[in-house]
């Protein structure tokens, strides 16, 4: 099962699962059906060079971390999968308009062992990739198989969530320049430019679904919870050369247990389990 995965889906191989784990095999099954859905929703047509730079760092990083998280909130809550594949993407191509932008921003030439879009186009033509991106995405998701009702929520949580990351990407250049960051100022950051792309997965796969809004809003709470402490662990390395890591640790693991008691509200299933999977790989990272 395990070398299926990495030829099928590259980008999965480090991702330090074990053979037999439930969760890899879960993952395999929806970045499966997240892979096969690109095609279909976001085909090469002229201008064939804006399209092959917004498919660009799709094909280059293929993990699909928050579409996959989305299809399984979508089964918690008793939905399925099938029908809420278009919301799936439509995140995963909001995350790649913030990965072109801010390797624009920050003048990068390459992302995790591969050409930014911006080295390979230059930064205009990348800026038409991302803008591009971002409009696909909404008309993409408005063909989730899901109420009307339903369907404008879910817009309108991805685009107020839109606005979050834009904010936390810019409190976060802003950091930069500073030397008095409050650990409550980080902790904002962090939630905004990460946590809100995975907690707006969460719930629109929910509210796709036909969730209560208890439901729905618990899901959106794991999601932010846990996000801020993946990206927590995500920065230790960092942190290890200031002596801040034992606290960072726990405030990291605090964080992904509270969004594991989020989860309380859902009906004991498979998918819950998995999304509690995904929350314990978070802080099983070494580093």
């Amino acid at each position: 099962m395990i070398e299926a995965l990495i030829n099928q889906c590259p980008g999965i191989s480090d991702l330090h699962f074990k053979k037999d784990d439930l969760i890899i095999k879960a993952l395999y099954r929806r970045v499966k059906m997240v892979n096969e859905s690109i095609p279909r929703f976001l085909s090469i047509t002229p201008p064939d060079e804006m399209y092959l730079a917004m498919h660009h760092l799709m094909d280059a990083d293929r993990k699909r971390f928050c579409p996959s998280t989305l299809l399984v909130a979508a089964e918690a809550v008793g939905g399925e999968p099938e029908d809420v594949i278009p919301a799936a993407l439509a995140i995963e191509l909001i995350h790649n308009v913030c990965l072109i932008h801010n390797d624009i921003m920050d003048n990068a030439d390459m992302r995790k062992g591969y050409l930014t879009v911006n080295k390979i186009w230059g930064a205009s033509d990348g800026i038409l990739a991302g803008d591009a991106l971002y409009s696909k995405a909404f008309e993409i998701l408005s063909y989730a198989k899901s109420g009307p009702s339903q369907i404008i929520e879910s817009m309108q949580i991805l685009s107020r969530t839109y606005m979050d990351l834009c904010e936390g990407q810019w409190m976060d250049i802003d950091f930069q320049k500073r030397n008095d960051v409050t650990e409550s100022e980080y902790l904002q950051m962090a939630e905004k430019k990460t946590a809100v792309l995975f907690a707006a997965g969460l719930k629109i796969g929910a509210v796709l679904s036909n969730a209560s809004r208890e439901e729905a809003q618990a899901l959106w709470d794991f999601g932010c919870l846990a996000g801020v402490g993946f990206q927590i662990y995500d920065d230790i390395k960092i942190l290890k050369e200031t002596g801040s890591i034992d606290h960072a640790l726990n405030v990291a693991s605090s964080f992904v247990d509270a969004g594991k008691s989020a989860l309380k509200i859902l009906p004991d299933s498979e998918a819950k389990k998995i999304l509690i999977g995904f929350a314990d790989y978070m802080i099983e990272q070494k580093y």
